[in-house]
């Protein structure tokens, strides 16, 4: 448990709320009702283990915290809870709560003990791929996700490292729990990317050779069908820029063919290669920034979004795509 100050507020609690879920508590002396919900949060917070923090401020003492959080949620009383995750609150309760009703909160925003140690499997896999000890990294990856299902990033590394290793049935295996959601009207664009890159896998295995299918291109410049089959086959081998550089050539000939498909597979290419969204993450300034219309300091309660430096390869082909499309 720690008490939140101004000095500390972008440290504390916004920052370390990127790490894991901070659970502020907004108490006062004079308040009873914060004296009994208190012990009740220390508790809970020793038996979840270290999957969530509590943080206290005094409202007496802290007004600017206090009073922008309970202006933010149209709140007017204490005890006043807020969670925050991922750098910004996103959640509150008010008053005293049984511990189970507390619990039911708590679980809506804090990861599970699979979900953590999902996480943590998930970062040791990247690891060992960078160490060239695929094996370690598949086991890594199959057991992050055997202890969280919902782990999408886990599934679609475990997927490419599978088809890297040409094992086709089970990379299929893996993606069909969310194949489901790659249909639709509701299509997920990541999840759709995945099942196109199975698909090309696939297809590659039933293609004709690529000295075959150059000696047609070679022929007819709109052999289009060929091109998108040497397409597929760079895609499935991980030759994304020279899949990528095929199926322009049928765009900007032809950007209707056969239901726009060399768009949709140039997209997917360019999902599998980005890294999801960053997360969002506070200022660098002083918690303490800008003013307030009395001329006050304002305290920034809210995360912003890191900007991450970009792929540049990637950024290259979205714009060669644009430039293409009109």
């Amino acid at each position: 448990m720690i008490d939140i100050t101004l000095e500390n507020f972008e440290s504390d609690l916004i920052r370390a709320s990127l790490q894991q879920p901070v659970l502020l508590d907004i108490w006062a002396e004079w308040c009873g009702p914060c004296k009994a919900l208190g012990p009740v949060l220390e508790k809970l917070e020793e038996e979840y283990a270290g999957r969530f923090v509590l943080a206290k401020v005094n409202a007496d003492e802290q007004q600017e915290i206090a009073g922008q959080l309970s202006q933010m949620f149209g709140v007017r009383s204490i005890p006043f809870c807020v969670m925050f995750k991922g750098g910004q609150p996103v959640d509150g309760f008010v008053g005293v709560l049984p511990p189970e009703k507390i619990r039911e909160f708590l679980d809506k925003h804090v990861p599970g003990e699979g979900e953590i140690q999902s996480e943590v499997e998930m970062l040791e896999a990247e690891h060992a791929v960078e160490e060239g000890d695929t094996e370690s990294a598949l086991a890594l990856l199959e057991d992050a996700l055997a202890k969280d299902p919902s782990n999408d990033e886990a599934r679609f590394d475990l997927i490419k490292l599978l088809l890297e290793e040409g094992a086709l049935d089970a990379a299929q295996a893996i993606f069909a729990p969310v194949a489901s959601r790659a249909t639709g009207p509701l299509a997920e664009q990541r999840v759709t990317a995945f099942g196109r890159f199975i698909d090309a896998f696939a297809a590659a295995r039933q293609g004709r050779a690529p000295s075959e299918l150059a000696e047609a291109i070679t022929a007819n410049k709109r052999d289009f069908a060929a091109r998108f089959e040497l397409a597929q086959l760079f895609f499935a081998a991980g030759r994304f820029t020279e899949a990528m550089d095929e199926l322009l050539e049928i765009i900007m000939r032809d950007k209707a063919w056969n239901d726009e498909m060399a768009r949709k597979t140039y997209v997917a290419i360019l999902e599998v290669m980005s890294k999801p969204q960053p997360k969002p993450i506070p200022p660098k300034a002083t918690a303490a920034t800008g003013s307030s219309p009395d001329g006050k300091p304002k305290l920034e309660i809210a995360g912003k979004v890191e900007v991450h430096a970009a792929n540049p390869v990637v950024d290259q082909y979205r714009r060669k795509l644009s430039m293409a499309l009109f």
